[in-house]
């Protein structure tokens, strides 16, 4: 056979082959386009639900995933009805069953208090409340300054202490409450819920019933305690080198001592001299 004609045999076969696999991949693509991929259809949210929130049927709605399935999604809206929102969610998000409290537990702050801990309010200065740097989920360590008891007595010069009372404290929530002054007129107050347990809970009451409380932000990361003792007033200016106001000496002026002198006494034809010490010139 010619060399040629096998050449040109051999070519022919493999554009062929390369025509042929073009469209087997061409039908099995529209073949995988096709076919329904399966979606399963959870209930989700409506809109933004606040934190706290106990959900009615205006709240949800219902929506198709596609694949796998977040973990402890709801199927039934019935099974989200009535219960209290522990997470804030936003429009669209599917309800899932660790951002609800549990049934019969009601809403508001109540429902997402974990068991055995509690929430206290605390009462904090403008500069923290207007911040905005105590938001839910944020940690905080808890500071309180004032006079200790007995300290007058036992050390007079020690003045204002501060103590860290709590740390690594989660916030719960923050806001604007309404109080009476003591003139009884209304007037609005920044509180911050603190997550605690009983026992700080009886600490951080006791502080904030007699000293002042400041809260300080800390990394959430960060859950170290630290070793930390307080710090006094006095140890403060405990490493200047002189007194603070140090009153400027005062001059005196040295006492002069007179200086001996001596009288030529002319007694007719006779002259003497009489010398006087100091000794004599001051009597």
């Amino acid at each position: 056979m010619n060399r040629r004609l096998l050449i040109i045999l051999l070519i022919a076969f493999v554009i062929a082959g390369g025509c042929a696999y073009l469209v087997y991949r061409i039908v099995t693509n529209s073949i995988v386009a096709s076919r329904p991929v399966a979606t399963t259809r959870v209930v989700a949210a409506a809109g933004e639900i606040k934190l706290g929130t106990v959900l009615t049927a205006a709240d949800l709605t219902s929506m198709q995933i596609e694949g796998t399935l977040p973990k402890g999604v709801l199927f039934k809206p019935e099974d989200a009805i009535g219960r209290g929102v522990i997470a804030q969610m936003y429009q669209g998000e599917p309800i899932l069953e660790s951002r609800l409290a549990a049934r019969g537990s009601g809403g508001g702050m109540a429902a997402i208090i974990p068991q055995g801990m509690r929430a206290l309010a605390v009462k904090v200065d403008d500069v923290v409340g207007v911040s905005g740097f105590a938001t839910p989920g944020m940690r905080v360590d808890v500071l309180a300054s004032g006079l200790p008891p007995g300290s007058q007595a036992s050390n007079p010069t020690q003045g204002t202490v501060t103590k860290t009372v709590l740390q690594n404290i989660e916030v719960l929530s923050a806001g604007t409450e309404i109080q009476k002054d003591p003139e009884g007129k209304p007037k609005p107050v920044q509180v911050v819920n603190l997550l605690v347990t009983p026992e700080q809970a009886e600490s951080l009451s006791l502080a904030a019933g007699e000293l002042k409380i400041q809260l300080i932000l800390r990394n959430p990361l960060d859950t170290s305690i630290a070793p930390v003792s307080g710090t006094a007033m006095s140890s403060i200016f405990s490493g200047l080198k002189g007194p603070v106001n140090q009153a400027k000496p005062v001059k005196v002026a040295k006492k002069v001592e007179p200086k001996p002198f001596s009288i030529e006494v002319i007694n007719g034809s006779k002259r003497s001299e009489a010398k006087f010490g100091p000794s004599e010139v001051k009597q």
